[in-house]
């Protein structure tokens, strides 16, 4: 299933969980730009980095029709 990412810049403070959490290395991170996707195709939905994100920055959405997946919070 192809998958969307995206992480609201406004809300994010650049901690760097999400990076370091995702098994497949989608993320990388770096402490001025904070995190950026990097292989959105390699995403498995294990939820991890929206799980583990304090600022509830990151949605999954399926395929280009927009439909939230993930972050239902």
């Amino acid at each position: 299933m192809k998958v969307k990412i995206e992480i609201d810049r406004d809300l994010c403070k650049k901690c760097g969980i999400c990076a370091y959490v995702c098994p497949k290395k989608v993320y990388e991170f770096n402490e001025q730009e904070g995190p950026k996707i990097v292989n959105p195709d390699l995403c498995i939905l294990c939820d991890m980095c929206i799980m583990m994100c304090p600022d509830m920055a990151i949605d999954i959405y399926a395929d280009a029709k927009k439909e939230r997946i993930k972050n239902e919070f």
